[in-house]
């Protein structure tokens, strides 16, 4: 029998009650949960409460609602609490991620892009401009953003686009890091090379346009105690 859920945060313990079914394979992937009535009894908490939990899990992909049918998991992974574990992870570590992913993007985007991608990734680079001390750099790091995961698209590898896309907020972090701090910030001049060495269709060289690209952030962090905490 579950746990009763704590009387703060009501919906938040719920779905916290409901994800360890899951995870401790109770509810399987694939099956029923029990119908709203009978986890609000469980749980000890309103009907409406669980309504909210269930919101939320089905918002993260462990559930999903099947109308006329009922609420059925749908995996037993749920990446929130991946993300929790990386916001403890240093500027560095997601540094060295960024590169590593980025680096095998543009070896594959080197042997597979074709005219139109190259094209869409130079009007990219034309777009992101400087940053506008007006909104903070906002749209900036957003234009940034969008030529790196341009890059990442044209590798065409789906599984690498989208882990890109769901650590997205902390490649946000690291290009904002470098606006008006020590860290270097990469000028169009090393955006361009990036581009160069995909044009050129070597892996290798596009591996290594973007190893040289990082470096110096990574560099930085390295020699710098307080930038890594």
């Amino acid at each position: 029998m579950l746990l009763q859920a704590p009387r703060t945060s009501l919906a938040d313990s719920a779905a916290d009650s409901i994800r360890a079914e899951i995870a401790a394979g109770r509810w399987a992937v694939g099956s029923r949960i029990p119908i709203e009535p009978q986890l609000a009894q469980l749980l000890g908490v309103s009907r409406g409460t669980v309504r909210e939990a269930v919101k939320t899990l089905v918002s993260r992909g462990l559930l999903e609602v099947r109308q006329g049918s009922g609420t059925y998991v749908r995996s037993g992974f749920d990446p929130s609490a991946s993300l929790q574990k990386m916001r403890r992870a240093s500027l560095r570590d997601q540094f060295e991620v960024r590169r590593a992913l980025e680096v095998e993007a543009a070896r594959l985007a080197a042997v597979r892009h074709t005219a139109k991608d190259l094209r869409n990734l130079k009007t990219l680079l034309e777009k992101r401009g400087v940053p506008d001390p007006s909104d903070g750099g906002a749209s900036f790091i957003e234009r940034d953003l969008a030529f790196h995961l341009a890059i990442v698209d044209i590798s065409g590898n789906l599984a690498l686009a989208e882990t890109c896309r769901f650590i997205a907020g902390y490649i946000k972090e690291t290009i904002a890091s470098t606006m008006g701090s020590s860290l270097p910030e990469p000028d169009t001049a090393a955006h361009v090379t990036i581009v160069e060495a995909i044009a050129s269709r070597d892996p290798d060289r596009a591996a290594e346009a973007v190893r040289a690209f990082m470096s110096p952030m990574i560099d930085a962090l390295a020699q710098d105690a307080e930038l890594v905490r």
